[in-house]
């Protein structure tokens, strides 16, 4: 290959940039030229295309977001989409693709795979850590380390006026963030969208925490289970402890990436382009067990990621 393109697309995670710096370095190293697509599939249809240097990359590992952006691109659901979007890459003489992003990102890089039989390889970003196969999304560990100083942060209030505070994490579906927060974060409950859960009996917790003389409880909920305004209004007075929410919204996507996430990216990303090298596609870096490898995309994409029910648990001990 004389010429490759990479390209973030859907929710923007801590670590893209490094990820897309590897790729850089890793192609300019083997004397390939790399290009970036900018916003994503929308880019990839409005021929977005910028030939990138290893002075485009400089200084930017440890910026959280995406350098080259995102965007929504539902004109690439169509066949029109795509197939603009395969001619824009001939055009640019590109030869091989690495797609950074969560579930809807790698389905269209299976899209150009399958459809198109154009050299594809996926890298997993997303905070959610909702992606089959993979140990580890790049994201995740930074997002879990802005929760986590969160957490800490409201403890000292909520202990401070006997108070019940629900926090609301992301996670959609997926339990994975409001349940590794409740751990380590000395949590009361987590609300996950996995495991049903009676509110009478997180009432009847609360309370009994509340007898015990503690001095506060923490409840972490996932969006994927609801609205903390909601539960605020069903929990009101819990026994003595005023019930109050913070939802953290988007600021579990941005930040400085973490140790882990610089690493886990850097290592997809220079594995992605030797695997493109070596005549892989349709597949995704995947950290299974400290090492890095490919899975095909279709599995990935026709399963679905399950919570260790052994955290769950350790949860469940921890907080009584």
């Amino acid at each position: 290959m004389k010429r490759i393109a990479v390209m973030t697309s859907g929710g923007d995670c801590p670590g893209m940039n490094a990820a897309i710096r590897s790729i850089v370095r890793t192609s300019l190293s083997y004397e390939i030229e790399i290009y970036g697509i900018e916003q994503g599939y929308k880019g990839l249809i409005e021929n977005k295309f910028r030939e990138l240097d290893s002075r485009s990359v400089a200084n930017t590992i440890q910026q959280g977001g995406t350098f080259l952006r995102s965007a929504r691109a539902p004109e690439f659901k169509t066949d029109e989409g795509q197939k603009k979007g395969i001619e824009n890459l001939k055009s640019n003489k590109i030869e091989g693709l690495i797609v950074v992003g969560g579930d809807g990102s790698l389905t269209g890089a299976k899209i150009i795979h399958e459809k198109f039989d154009f050299p594809v390889i996926g890298i997993p970003g997303s905070i959610d850590n909702d992606i089959y196969g993979t140990d580890m999304s790049v994201g995740v560990d930074t997002a879990l380390n802005t929760i986590l100083k969160c957490i800490d942060t409201i403890n000292d209030t909520a202990s401070s006026h006997d108070r019940t505070f629900i926090i609301e994490v992301m996670g959609r579906n997926c339990g994975y963030l409001a349940l590794m927060a409740a751990i380590s974060g000395g949590a009361e409950v987590a609300l996950i969208p996995e495991v049903p859960f009676e509110i009478e009996n997180i009432i009847k917790k609360v309370k009994q925490r509340y007898k015990e003389g503690k001095t506060r409880s923490i409840i972490i909920l996932s969006e994927g289970v609801g609205s903390a305004t909601d539960f605020e209004k069903v929990f009101g007075m819990i026994g003595g402890f005023e019930t109050r929410i913070t939802v953290l919204g988007h600021l579990q996507r941005g930040g400085s990436p973490t140790h882990f996430d610089r690493i886990l990216a850097t290592r997809m990303g220079a594995s992605s382009v030797d695997a493109l090298l070596e005549g892989k596609s349709g597949v995704m870096a995947a950290l299974q067990q400290k090492k890095i490898k490919f899975i095909p995309l279709k599995e990935v994409l026709d399963n679905k990621r399950e919570l260790d029910r052994g955290l769950l648990d350790i949860a469940d001990m921890l907080s009584k």
